[in-house]
């Protein structure tokens, strides 16, 4: 399924951002720029540029633009397993649109309410308020967990138990600083470092 160039999560708050910039333009002229800072902002923060996946059939994509803050071994709370834990961040001029980082059926979801502290803290992905899917690939299972900020304050996730999800896919999104945290196999490797810049539906995180 093809997505506008600009996210339809943000339509109706660029229409209204735009609408209040011109509004104020035409009552108070140049006092107005706060508006239309604001609307410009809005306007970058909800773009959803086309990305093409890597065809390499090991490689394991980023599934969110940002910046890597954990590369680990750890426990995998929602399958219950030992895991390679890869977490993306993404602050508010990052993309955010979410995409699956692999081939697979989505077999289960977990919704699970929480606090906004700030998701560049370990404590997020057991503290926040997080939305976790567990995609099946004929290579392993992978758990894929959107996880709100500080100022983030809603998750979009649109899969279903049953659907089929292709690298790359659109399948959710979450709004202002968030994360993103990917549980693998114990055997992948990473390909990624802490502190590295990524791109979602682009950049390989890691290969199995």
């Amino acid at each position: 399924m093809k997505h506008p160039l600009i996210a339809r999560e943000g339509w109706l708050v660029l229409l209204a951002a735009f609408a209040a910039a011109l509004i104020a333009t035409w009552l108070i002229g140049w006092w107005s720029a706060p508006f239309w800072i604001w609307a410009v902002f809005a306007l970058q923060f909800f773009r959803d540029p086309a990305r093409v996946p890597p065809a390499d059939a090991d490689a394991v994509i980023s599934p969110a633009d940002g910046r890597i803050v954990v590369v680990e071994k750890v426990r995998d709370e929602y399958l219950g397993r030992e895991a390679l834990k890869i977490s993306v961040f993404m602050n508010v001029f990052n993309v955010h649109s979410n995409k699956s980082p692999v081939d697979g059926e989505v077999k289960d979801l977990w919704y699970t309410p929480g606090s906004f502290v700030n998701a560049d803290l370990d404590k997020a992905s057991t503290e926040n308020e997080r939305n976790a899917l567990w995609i099946q690939s004929t290579r392993g299972d992978v758990t894929c967990v959107q996880i709100a900020g500080l100022i983030a304050r809603r998750i979009l996730c649109y899969a279903h138990a049953g659907d089929q999800l292709v690298r790359g896919q659109r399948y959710g999104f979450i709004r202002f600083g968030s994360r993103v945290d990917v549980y693998l196999p114990t055997t992948a490797r990473p390909e990624v470092s802490i502190g590295q810049k990524v791109t979602g539906g682009r950049t390989i995180l890691a290969r199995w």
